[in-house]
């Protein structure tokens, strides 16, 4: 075996952690897996995967392989599908991470068509709230809604998505219903949601009519990192929160949330989607980036 396919099989077995699930994927023997990694690991000098009986898993020399090789397999790739006839269709496995509400509110419901469109594309949908490292967790593209820390990754920004307050009728009926931030203070419980990569609670904070970005100290008897236990708690009445209008614009119509203090809204938030560099954008990715970018489009205001 060359070793362009020593590669494959070497990338295959990153992805999914396992020689015999390789083997089915790629429709070769277990043995011919096997000797492609003996081979290519007698080739560079060194031990690329740590086996055990039930799991697989990457030496970090097999770490720092896997990030060279897989811009050069996205290469070849592409050159093997540049001239064939049918360019519209995609195929391969694409791995993605998007927020936990973005893939139930959005992406999901959606799939269906996307997927009929492209048959031969397989999804590995991850979602969480968390910040994953795409080059050691093999993922070919994320969603990140806010600002950006300073990234080697490419970065493609698709507009700002609007943030409303709202709260639910039972605790409004409670509480009041606030017209003004200045009311918060002293009358008000905010659920607090504690950033995913900090760990330190999110203020609530709103834009002035003059621009000016304030923050105002509002007490919470619960805080959350997850989206759908944040929602949640608004919903059993134990705060007011501020989250994307997509979001719960379904449980607003139901009327099981209300919106409120609509002059005084948080500032928008940058959704955007970052991939390791665009040499290793394949063509699904790029099929995906655009679709993705479709179906967020309704919900975003104008950069």
């Amino acid at each position: 075996m060359d070793r362009l396919g020593q590669y494959r099989i070497f990338a295959q077995i990153a992805e999914m952690g396992s020689f015999i699930k390789t083997a089915h994927a790629l429709e070769l023997p277990r043995a011919s897996v096997s000797a492609a990694i003996q081979q290519l690991e007698a080739q560079v000098g060194t031990r690329l995967l740590h086996r055990t009986t039930r799991q697989v898993h990457l030496t970090a020399d097999g770490m720092q392989l896997l990030e060279r090789i897989r811009p050069l397999l996205a290469d070849v790739e592409n050159i093997d599908t540049m001239f064939q006839a049918s360019q519209r269709q995609v195929s391969g496995q694409l791995r993605i991470d998007v927020p936990s509400r973005i893939a139930r509110r959005l992406i999901v419901p959606a799939l269906p068509m996307l997927l009929r469109q492209h048959p031969q594309l397989r999804l590995i949908l991850g979602s969480s709230d968390r910040a994953v490292d795409l080059i050691r967790e093999g993922i070919d593209c994320v969603v990140r809604v806010g600002a950006l820390p300073n990234t080697a990754l490419a970065v493609r920004p698709l507009g700002l998505i609007r943030l409303i307050n709202c709260a639910s009728p039972a605790y409004l009926q409670e509480q009041g219903i606030p017209e003004h931030p200045e009311e918060l203070c002293s009358k008000h419980w905010m659920v607090g949601y504690a950033s995913p990569s900090t760990g330190r609670e999110i203020p609530w904070s709103y834009i002035s009519a003059d621009g000016a970005e304030h923050s105002v100290p509002i007490p919470s008897q619960v805080v959350t990192n997850n989206a759908e236990n944040y929602i949640a708690c608004c919903r059993t009445g134990l705060g007011l929160i501020q989250i994307p209008g997509f979001d719960v614009q379904h449980l607003i119509d139901a009327g099981e949330l209300q919106e409120v203090m609509p002059d005084h809204r948080a500032a928008p938030l940058q959704v955007s989607l970052l991939y390791p560099h665009r040499r290793q954008r394949s063509r699904r990715l790029a099929v995906f980036m655009d679709w993705f970018e479709a179906l967020m489009k309704p919900h975003l205001q104008a950069c």
